[in-house]
């Protein structure tokens, strides 16, 4: 399982340091790809063939299924680690994720997050977890 929140930079080049915590679970060969609310999302090889049968099973006559398989799929990238626990990151998905210089690296039970400390930022709001946690209830998620 990841878990835990990590800062680090990107270089010029989009070479990022991935912690050592992580690097011992991720194996030689790993998925990098876009995640939600703007974030890039690395998923170790078995959780990404297992998110790929998903979205295998989707019909291709739903347009939304069609878009959310577009979405994590065409910009994808197969990645190892470089001698320096280093991966590239594509241009690409930097802009997506607005990368720069400083970012989060945060662990989420089967994935890796990285986002730009900006967004992480504005996103790791928990003033209103009490109401989430409520809502959740509805889907089993229980304390």
């Amino acid at each position: 399982m990841f878990m835990g929140e990590y800062n680090h930079t990107i270089d010029p080049k989009g070479r990022l340091i991935i912690p050592s915590k992580f690097r011992e679970q991720l194996g030689d060969e790993f998925v990098l790809t876009k995640g939600l609310d703007g974030c890039l999302s690395i998923y170790p090889m078995n959780e990404w063939e297992t998110f790929e049968k998903q979205l295998r099973s989707l019909p291709l006559t739903n347009k939304n299924a069609r878009t959310f398989t577009r979405f994590f799929v065409a910009g994808a990238a197969s990645c190892e680690l470089d001698k320096q626990g280093r991966i590239l990151v594509p241009q690409t998905l930097r802009e997506f994720a607005g990368l720069t210089k400083e970012v989060v690296l945060t662990g989420n039970i089967n994935r890796i997050e990285i986002w730009s400390k900006n967004k992480w930022s504005a996103n790791s709001d928990y003033d209103d977890m009490d109401s989430i946690a409520e809502g959740l209830s509805d889907l089993g998620i229980t304390l």
